[in-house]
């Protein structure tokens, strides 16, 4: 199937969409005026897609990123998550916009109160460890805060959360803490990070699910590629450049991931294979506390929808807006304002002429027919995949996804290696269009950076041919062992 034939007029569709506007109540990489002052509730990134694991192929994998741009020397606190906050990932497996399967994380830290000697008395030290760490999971004794969480599954949108589970009945996780630096960890190793976060990976019960699932939550090494600063500084770029170009402006960072992996017949309907996803992060509301009511801050589905479609006034109003309230951001998909601001910066690349702008409409809001738009489909934003389509390993995966004929990629789903950042710029040039109505939509646009499953970038941003500097993995959680700074160079 070719993008082009799976695209349908959907302007009645479009004047429904309109018609329905509805009020909402009161993300990604800082993308929103609010979010700024709270990162640790700042969704990033949202993966969906089948596994490429050997042996996992009847799996879905679901990645949350939080907590944008974490530097590798970010001590002495570093990156913990919010235990007032709700982080959730929700699935829509029957196009009605609402939650069916809501994935629910909640955290706690506990304090040792390491302290040490001092003329007599006993002083708390500073930091946040007070020894080696690892190899082991439980080799923690030298942690001053330990981070725990538990993980439930809520059915439909007021069901009870009933709790997952690991090693016949446990339901607190273990954390690993941040990649502190190589003396933080046993020996003085920089290979046994690896395998101290690996072995926070578990193999969970899921309740309603039968066999078992996975889940990791911990720090990951940024997985984004993008030119951020000059893309931002109205595309102070090439956009006709080489897909190499530039360099990976994100490529010294660190992110955390909420990590999951669910057999897919857990999440997909008999006979409808279409499933939508999206992360949400709700903190309490007025100071009420962990157990008071929650606002949510924060929304991600599709990738860039807030950074480059959603008009600024509106930005805050989108996170903590929910899918079946959409139609009040339309005109942002419908008449989007990003073409035509690339048109203005650079006066030969035409921006297209249709209008409402079908194609985005598919790409965002309905899925694409005959690729991943489920029957009956409510528009409204998030990520959708068709879980009947067989996954690609990692060696024979396209970057560029549905619009190179990859269609285990984006927009199906999203996989760590999928360039989003060139792919929704040709699409929102008109790269599904005729060119009728989009004369320039052919033309290979792009930031710059290149990403691909295979891809190794050094951390000064600049691509590597060194395997041990590769973003990605082939198995779960996907995203590689986080950055180390200590000591200098970074190195993985």
């Amino acid at each position: 199937m070719t993008p082009r034939k799976g695209l349908i007029a959907l302007a009645a569709v479009a004047a429904a969409f309109l018609s329905s506007a509805t009020p909402a109540p009161a993300s990604s990489h800082r993308e929103a005026p609010a979010i700024t002052k709270s990162p640790k509730v700042d969704g990033t990134d949202f993966y969906m897609f089948r596994s490429y694991e050997t042996g996992r192929a009847g799996y879905t994998t679901l990645l949350a990123n939080y907590l944008p741009l974490q530097d590798v020397y970010g001590g002495p606190n570093f990156f913990m998550l919010d235990t007032n906050a709700v982080y959730e990932i929700k699935i829509d497996n029957n196009g009605d916009a609402l939650p069916d399967i809501t994935f629910q994380f909640r955290f706690q830290q506990f304090l040792r109160g390491l302290s040490v000697p001092v003329g007599g008395q006993s002083i708390p030290i500073p930091l946040i460890n007070a020894g080696g760490i690892g190899p082991a999971a439980t080799d923690h004794l030298n942690l001053n805060v330990v981070e725990k969480y538990t993980l439930s599954v809520i059915r439909g949108k007021n069901g009870n959360p009933e709790p997952v589970t690991f090693g016949g009945g446990g339901t607190n996780f273990l954390k690993p803490v941040d990649r502190i630096g190589d003396k933080s960890i046993r020996d003085n190793n920089p290979t046994v990070y690896g395998q101290y976060a690996d072995d926070h990976i578990y193999e969970v019960a899921i309740p309603g699910c039968s066999g078992t699932g996975r889940v990791f939550v911990g720090q990951r090494r940024e997985g984004f590629v993008f030119n951020l600063a000059e893309s931002f500084d109205l595309l102070n770029l090439n956009p006709l450049g080489a897909r190499n170009s530039r360099a990976n402006d994100l490529a010294d960072k660190n992110v955390t991931t909420l990590a999951l992996e669910v057999p897919t017949p857990c999440l997909a309907l008999p006979g409808q294979p279409v499933i939508g996803g999206w992360t949400t992060a709700s903190v309490p509301k007025n100071d009420s506390g962990a157990t008071g009511p929650l606002v949510q801050v924060s929304r991600l589905g599709n990738p860039l929808v807030n950074e480059i479609v959603i008009g600024l006034p509106d930005k805050d109003r989108f996170n903590a807006s929910e899918p079946k309230d959409d139609a009040q951001f339309a005109k942002y998909v419908t008449n989007p304002s990003f073409p035509a601001l690339v048109e203005i910066l650079f006066p030969t690349k035409k921006a297209p002429t249709l209008f409402p702008r079908t194609d985005l409409i598919q790409v965002f809001l309905t899925g694409v027919p005959a690729l991943n738009q489920p029957p009956g489909v409510v528009p409204s934003e998030m990520l959708r995949l068709n879980t009947s389509i067989a996954p690609r390993p990692a060696s024979t995966q396209d970057s560029l996804g549905v619009l190179a004929a990859d269609t285990s990629g984006y927009p199906n789903g999203r996989r760590p290696g999928d360039d989003v950042i060139d792919i929704t710029l040709r699409v929102a040039m008109g790269a599904l269009l005729p060119p009728a109505v989009a004369p320039n939509g052919q033309e290979p646009y792009t930031d710059g950076a290149l990403v691909m499953a295979t891809i190794a970038y050094s951390p000064d941003g600049k691509i590597s041919g060194d395997p041990a500097l590769r973003l990605f993995r082939d198995q779960f959680p996907y995203l590689q062992t986080p950055l180390s700074g200590s000591p200098q160079p970074i190195h993985p």
